[in-house]
């Protein structure tokens, strides 16, 4: 029993370094945040194999070094808050669907899809001050539209490239 603690443990610690330099290597930045990286696949791997109570652990971590590393783009509380802190740890999500068959994927794909969701509605509310008028080549009329277009453009991205590297790399 303590062999597997230290070890979930150091696995951990492992993947959040891995996520934390996957996220400097960005194949492509949106110019107010948010870019498509494979930050968020050592995170899920390390969901899938130990669980939520692990996972979420390892992802509050990632999410705090986000923060203190990578926060450029938090100009006050309510985006430190929302788009570092609780948008990385629900992360930890995919955990829940560590036993399934194919656990990885569906925790990929929850754990993607809640990270949107937590950028849609910091977007639409902290950040739309700064909608421009026309994104995409679209006439910007709620910030409820742009947030979901913004930050959907580089979540939807993000997810897949997860899942297929995940695919490529999983164990049969």
């Amino acid at each position: 029993m303590k062999n597997q603690k230290l070890r979930s443990l150091t696995e951990g610690a492992i993947m959040v370094a891995l996520a934390q330099v996957l996220s400097y290597l960005k194949l492509f930045e949106l110019p107010q945040g948010g870019s498509i990286t494979l930050s968020m696949l050592p995170i899920f791997i390390y969901c899938a194999r130990w669980g939520f109570g692990p996972g979420m652990l390892a992802s509050i971590v990632f999410s705090v070094l986000q923060l203190l590393l990578d926060g450029a783009y938090a100009w006050g509380w309510q985006s430190m808050l929302g788009d570092y802190i609780i948008a990385f740890s629900v992360l930890g999500l995919a955990g829940l669907f560590h036993k399934m068959k194919y656990g990885l994927f569906i925790g990929t794909a929850v754990g993607s899809i809640a990270r949107f969701l937590v950028h849609y509605v910091v977007g639409a509310t902290v950040w739309a001050e700064y909608m421009p008028p026309e994104f995409f080549g679209m006439t910007m009329t709620t910030p409820w539209f742009y947030s979901a277009l913004y930050n959907g453009s580089f979540m939807l991205i993000d997810m897949l490239l997860c899942l297929a590297v995940a695919a490529i790399i999983m164990k049969p």
